[in-house]
């Protein structure tokens, strides 16, 4: 069916033919570009992105955090899981010894080994074009010479200036150092800059990342953590390795919707649309029944993600009975006139940044990376600009669980790169929505708004959005309007109206035209997203 849309799209969706790189931050969109413009493809065109994000979006990703990728290359779709697994000296029991049994958000404890970097080395190893350190150039351009802020940015930086002023933390003192010096404070057009987030960069080009696991960086990594009571050592970082992996997927209306298999949170997104595929969805979007039966079936595909979700070396993860059949009416039989609490822990919040690139031979890039929680743990390791992921904090609690923390295991993980297909297995192209336990659920919605309801990708990711928190407690955007919210509270949700749009996640969203070979590109709203086309 085709969407006629009761609100505006904010902005026009962008078309090119030689290449595009989609990002929430426009500098980064333009390293892409114009590495690109250099002769790379889009592999290339997605680390630069990637390496400048570190830089010019600091207050969601770093060179300290994790990475996952889709690449459409050779007529199939690959998947990069570089995501990191916890020290060798972190267990329940150190957790018991030092918190109480409890995850800390913030300092030594919640971090884990980080994998973008070897990401970035990995996918260049396998896919790239141009020279490691010719990707690399843009973003230790931006690092050594200083960039304007974006107003979204801005605003969260100074967010999270104030909210790690208030912890006041020690192992927060080289942070502050490094993002927040004398003199500087986050404003739209504010300049920042950090030579040794530079040197940092061309030691990772120099060494196509292996000054990070193992060379100088992996030292200066390893006494900081000594000299800080932390637990990733050395032997963590020279230990890590990224895994290839099989994408898994779903059908829905003559589209395929592909995700990186657990440890990553895609496979709710994938059981909620199985959940879905056997009912019928009202013809308007915004049909407070639909909205509805999404949200329930969403709550389902959370009810098995946090049940079954973990690292597979460690606990095998029965993806096969997940996606099947027999489970999707399983819980379609949990849905039902009223809303219901599918009794799972509540999500909690994130931070990440999403990039999507496309080239003219037909190569595609969906990929993601973050340090969870804006910053992350607040640890910067000292003139490195390395800022420390937490995602340790993912980890549950309960020995019995198969995401309980232990030693070398990698833990549930928020980020999930998304890529759509058709059902005869022929590419669409990349797609994403950021934001902790939001981005499954933007998933379910972005995927709707393009495969049932005909949007083109900028609508697709203008539509206002709803989120489930908790229990039956949902929040929507001030977008859907009185009446909706108040049709899904006679449903039985409890139903508040977010004004903060980055709430609702982040997203975006390319397509390739199978005949032309034309590039359709939608990007977010919601931030300071960009396009870069050639």
């Amino acid at each position: 069916m085709t969407f006629q849309p009761e609100y505006p799209s904010v902005r026009r969706p962008v078309y090119a033919r030689r290449g595009m790189v989609a990002t929430s931050q426009p500098l980064a969109a333009q390293a892409g570009l114009s590495v690109l413009q250099q002769g790379g493809n889009a592999v290339d065109a997605a680390i630069a992105t990637a390496a400048a994000l570190t830089v010019v979006e600091p207050t969601s990703n770093g060179i300290g955090g994790d990475l996952f990728a889709l690449v459409w290359a050779g007529g199939e779709l690959h998947g990069l899981n570089a995501s990191g697994a916890a020290p060798a000296a972190l267990s329940l029991d150190t957790l018991r010894e030092r918190h109480a049994g409890e995850m800390p958000r913030h300092g030594w404890t919640p971090v884990t080994v980080p994998g973008a970097v070897r990401g970035w080395a990995d996918l260049h190893a396998r896919f790239g074009r141009l020279d490691f350190a010719q990707v690399l150039a843009p973003a230790i351009a931006y690092a050594r010479d200083g960039y304007p802020l974006s107003p979204v940015l801005a605003a969260n930086w100074a967010r999270a200036t104030g909210i790690y002023r208030r912890l006041n933390l020690p192992e927060m003192a080289e942070w502050f150092r490094t993002f927040a010096p004398d003199g500087f404070t986050p404003a739209p057009g504010a300049l920042w800059r950090s030579e040794g987030h530079a040197r940092t960069l061309e030691q990772i080009a120099a060494t196509h990342g292996e000054a990070f696991y193992s060379g100088e960086l992996a030292g200066q990594i390893d006494a900081h953590a000594r000299a800080g009571g932390g637990l990733l050592t050395g032997a963590d970082l020279a230990g890590h390795a990224s895994e290839w992996v099989t994408p898994i997927h779903t059908d829905l209306h003559g589209h395929r919707v592909y995700e990186i298999p657990p440890n990553g949170q895609g496979i709710a997104a994938l059981i909620a649309l199985n959940v879905l595929r056997g009912v019928s969805l009202p013809e308007r979007r915004d049909d407070p029944r639909g909205l509805h039966l999404q949200i329930e079936a969403m709550k389902r595909g959370f009810h098995d993600a946090h049940a079954f979700v973990a690292d597979p070396r460690h606990t095998p993860v029965d993806v096969a009975h997940l996606l099947s059949g027999a489970n999707a009416d399983a819980h379609r039989a949990h849905l039902g006139e009223a809303a219901h609490d599918p009794r799972t822990r509540a999500p909690s919040t994130g931070g990440t940044v999403y990039l999507a690139t496309a080239d003219e031979e037909g190569q595609m890039v969906s990929l993601i990376q973050s340090n969870y929680m804006g910053f992350g743990s607040g640890v910067v390791v000292p003139g490195t600009g390395i800022a420390l992921h937490n995602r340790g904090h993912n980890f549950h609690t309960d020995p019995a669980h198969p995401n309980a923390l232990a030693p070398g295991k990698r833990p549930y993980h928020t980020i999930i790169p998304g890529f759509l297909g058709r059902a005869d297995g022929t590419p669409v192209g990349p797609f994403g929505v950021m934001g902790g336990f939001m981005q499954p659920q933007g998933h379910l919605q972005v995927v709707l708004n393009t495969a049932l309801y005909g949007m083109h990708p900028q609508q697709a990711l203008d539509a206002p959005r709803w989120q489930w928190l908790d229990g039956t407690r949902v929040e929507v955007e001030h977008g859907l309007g009185g009446t909706l919210a108040r049709e899904l509270t006679r449903l039985g949700h409890s139903v508040s109206v977010q004004l903060d749009p980055g709430a609702f996640g982040r997203g975006q969203m390319i397509r390739r035209d199978p005949v032309t070979g034309v590039l359709e590109g939608g990007t977010e709203t919601r931030t300071d997203g960009h396009i870069a086309v050639w």
